[in-house]
């Protein structure tokens, strides 16, 4: 089935990555505004080339809810991609992951030093939080959405308590309830709520925010597999960044606890759970389910 979308998907992936792509260029300063060196920083992190899924999935959810692009979505989508490049520039950062490649390009501290790349994700999480503050929505979604991408960036089952729980389960025997853990929260935490704000900005009830939070964990959860399962049969070419980085560093992985095809079938059924989610919203949440179908059959 997925095959039938698969030229849409590649063109309604590059529509919305356009989108974002000309949103953050007019929200994210120039590389000439003072202080220079912090705004080369983050433009040097945002447009190294990422694919930017997370918008796509906003501007889809969106489109699941009100039948069409809602006006002025892209801005959330590049808040959203903000906040998703000051996790990267933080996770290269020799402290953390200590790498010094990301998307085939070099890592932020490696191009301008470990000072500057602490401060330019700092400064990409408050810009990203400035341009969720400013959204074209109701003023009672806008406060909604900010609510819900400040709690899944955070500690709690969010992206940072993610982290740290990658940090502190390095060389330790990963268990099947860490690697969830880990998963639900590093990575699915975001693409969760990329759903669940575009949703929101398009106008969701409470009935379809909790849809659109069930299909959004499922497909978090699947898309992080499918990252485990690539790093260790990918080279780095392939991917862009570092392979083998999670079997050198002992990580706690999907694949480390299932095996690589349990982690295949894993995330093709969970995509399946998924797509079930969105059945009442018919031929509107095409989109939506092209693109989660996409990232679990990308090969980087």
């Amino acid at each position: 089935m997925m095959n039938t979308m698969a030229v849409n998907v590649k063109s309604l992936i590059h529509e919305g990555a356009e989108l974002t792509d000309r949103a953050l260029e007019a929200l994210i300063p120039t590389a000439e505004t003072v202080p220079a060196s912090i705004h080369g920083a983050m433009r040097h992190s945002v447009f190294a080339g990422g694919k930017r899924l997370r918008p796509v999935l906003a501007m889809q959810a969106g489109v699941t809810i009100a039948g069409s692009v809602p006006r002025g979505i892209e801005r959330l989508g590049a808040a959203i991609e903000m906040l998703h490049t000051y996790s990267l520039i933080h996770d290269d950062l020799p402290a953390l992951d200590n790498d010094d490649l990301r998307r085939g390009k070099p890592t932020c501290h490696v191009a301008f030093g470990e000072a500057i790349a602490i401060l330019a994700g700092d400064a990409l999480q408050t810009r990203a939080f400035e341009v969720l503050a400013g959204l074209e929505c109701p003023p009672a979604a806008t406060v909604q959405i900010i609510g819900l991408i400040a709690n899944a960036v955070g500690t709690v089952e969010g992206m940072i308590g993610g982290q740290v729980l990658d940090i502190e389960s390095e060389h330790l025997k990963p268990t099947p309830e860490l690697v969830e853990a880990i998963h639900r929260a590093k990575t699915g935490a975001l693409i969760r709520v990329s759903v669940v704000a575009g949703g929101v900005y398009a106008g969701a009830t409470a009935e379809d925010v909790a849809r659109l939070d069930l299909f959004g964990r499922k497909a978090g959860l699947a898309f992080q597999i499918v990252d485990d399962v690539l790093d260790m049969t990918a080279d780095s070419a392939q991917l862009g960044k570092t392979a083998g980085k999670d079997l050198a560093t002992e990580k706690a992985t999907w694949p480390a606890v299932y095996g690589i095809e349990q982690s295949r079938r894993d995330a093709a059924q969970l995509i399946d759970e998924a797509f079930t989610a969105l059945e009442p919203y018919g031929g509107r949440a095409e989109g939506l389910k092209a693109v989660a179908g996409f990232l679990v059959e990308r090969q980087n």
